[in-house]
């Protein structure tokens, strides 16, 4: 699906996505202060995840119908990748 984008829609998108996961890094900042990467940390994380779902999930053969299920996809990716970094680092911070 990326793969298939235009390179002028793909920086389009990604730039769009930025954004939206600059707000999520900053409303998650204040959530959780020195537990997480700070916004500009998460919103890197938040922007990596939401590719990395997306294209996941074509490498293993599945089209995306529409923009919903792509979306949904991309931010499930997201919040997992999130939250996984934030355990490992209250994982590491206890060590």
């Amino acid at each position: 699906m990326l793969w298939k984008l235009d390179p002028a829609w793909l920086m389009m998108a990604v730039a769009v996505v930025a954004v939206i996961a600059f707000f999520f890094g900053s409303a998650l900042n204040a959530i959780m202060r020195d537990d997480g990467f700070g916004p500009f940390g998460n919103m890197v994380i938040f922007t990596a995840g939401f590719f990395v779902a997306i294209l996941a999930v074509n490498s293993y053969g599945i089209a995306f119908g529409s923009l919903t299920l792509a979306t949904a996809t991309g931010l499930g990716g997201a919040f997992i990748l999130i939250a996984t970094l934030a355990l490992v680092k209250a994982g590491l911070s206890r060590l």
